[in-house]
């Protein structure tokens, strides 16, 4: 199906397992499965839809099962409406909220949309999208006994956000026990080949394993590839943190965001978030910001947009650095009272005529901090230090400079 090839595969990769396979199993390794097989791959991703806003960290095993497609495979994306009703409790030192029906079919429909410059929707069967609710709704209390009884307590404790929740005596609800093996069990009903996760889902990964070689299908392969680190260059990538770069953003947020990526961190995103051949990043940290931030944006919004983006980010830096008063006009934040909401200060420099248009202003996304939208209407600026010498716009003509 495939060429001899294989860089496509390894680029980004934490690990494949199993690395080798028992001598029952027909292939060695995966590479051989790509090589030898005379029918597509059928490679397993799945995402619950638990929130609306996928982030770049989400993008990476999306692109990898692209990579898959342009091979020839076929991408199997599982849309874990049912399960997101129970919540995936990896990495979690408590239970999910557990979501309605409702909020979830809408959430996948906005997981969809952000994936379409990622994956090939186009090319025939190349592509499936399948809700897991289409098996798993069916399930009934004979078949929850059987795929139950395929795992012990014991091994359910030796995952690791079970088993530190169990040391510190954190309640573990047993609905939270269903969640690998339904996850495992789609594996099952789309007879994946190949699944496809972060390195947070081997256990779940494995589970699919254990099931299909239960119900007597071929166990498929784990690809696993790396959490991204934030734009902090510390935590893993997360809306919560405020350390991500959103597939929704508009492309100067995307590009205000990505021009700043840390020193260390611009191999690892060239290498996850880009086609670009690592030989060929810029020696220079700053040239390799910028083409970073072009080559990411210009797979969302095309080439044109994300030169067109760097362009603004350059006039509002060029605005930042001047010194005509005219062009950035200087405003004291002397006479504020802090902690103070963001709203008022909008409104105490003239750049809201109240602090509710403020709000509003926020809220529509319209408002920057040297370039960093702010999206809470609350926002709160503990000390005025917070803000000095930084540049305060809403729209794209609206800017003033903070001073002391």
């Amino acid at each position: 199906m495939t060429n001899d090839n294989f860089a496509w595969l390894h680029r980004g990769i934490s690990e494949i397992f199993p690395s080798q396979l028992d001598s029952e199993e027909k292939s060695d390794n995966l590479e051989q499965l790509c090589h030898q097989i005379d029918r597509p791959l059928r490679v397993k991703l799945g995402i619950d839809p638990t929130g609306t806003d996928l982030h770049l960290g989400h993008s990476i095993p999306f692109r990898k099962l692209r990579a898959f497609q342009d091979q020839g495979h076929t991408a199997v994306v599982i849309i874990g409406d049912f399960t997101a009703q129970i919540g995936d409790p990896t990495g979690k030192d408590q239970a999910r909220q557990q979501l309605t029906s409702e909020q979830v079919k809408q959430n996948a429909q906005t997981y969809l949309d952000q994936l379409r410059p990622i994956l090939d929707f186009d090319t025939p069967d190349r592509l499936e999208i399948r809700y897991n609710s289409e098996w798993l709704s069916k399930l009934d209390l004979a078949k929850i006994q059987e795929l139950l009884a395929t795992m012990t307590v014991q091994q359910m404790l030796a995952k690791e956000g079970f088993n530190n929740r169990y040391t510190q005596q954190t309640p573990i609800y047993l609905h939270e026990f269903l969640y690998p093996l339904m996850q495992g069990y789609d594996s099952v009903a789309v007879e994946a080949d190949v699944e496809l996760g972060g390195t947070d889902q081997k256990f779940n990964i494995a589970v699919g394993r254990d099931l299909q070689r239960y119900f007597g299908q071929k166990p498929q392969f784990g690809v696993l590839l790396p959490i991204l680190v934030g734009t902090d260059g510390q935590q893993k990538m997360s809306k919560s943190l405020d350390n991500y770069v959103g597939l929704k953003e508009d492309a100067l947020s995307m590009y205000s965001k990505l021009e700043k990526t840390p020193d260390e961190l611009l191999t690892n995103y060239f290498e996850l978030l880009t086609d670009i051949a690592l030989e060929d990043i810029p020696e220079n940290p700053r040239e390799a910001q910028k083409f970073l931030a072009i080559e990411i944006i210009a797979q969302y919004y095309g080439k044109e947009d994300a030169l067109t983006a760097q362009k603004t980010a350059l006039e509002i830096l060029s605005k930042q650095n001047t010194t005509n008063a005219e062009a950035v006009k200087a405003f004291s934040l002397a006479d504020v009272e802090f902690p103070a909401k963001l709203f008022y200060i909008l409104n105490v420099s003239d750049l809201a005529k109240s602090s509710g248009e403020g709000r509003r202003q926020i809220q529509g996304g319209s408002v920057r901090i040297d370039g960093d939208r702010i999206q809470d209407p609350n926002f709160t600026i503990e000390n005025p230090t917070e803000l000095a010498d930084k540049i305060l716009q809403v729209g794209k003509k609206k800017f003033i400079r903070l001073v002391m």
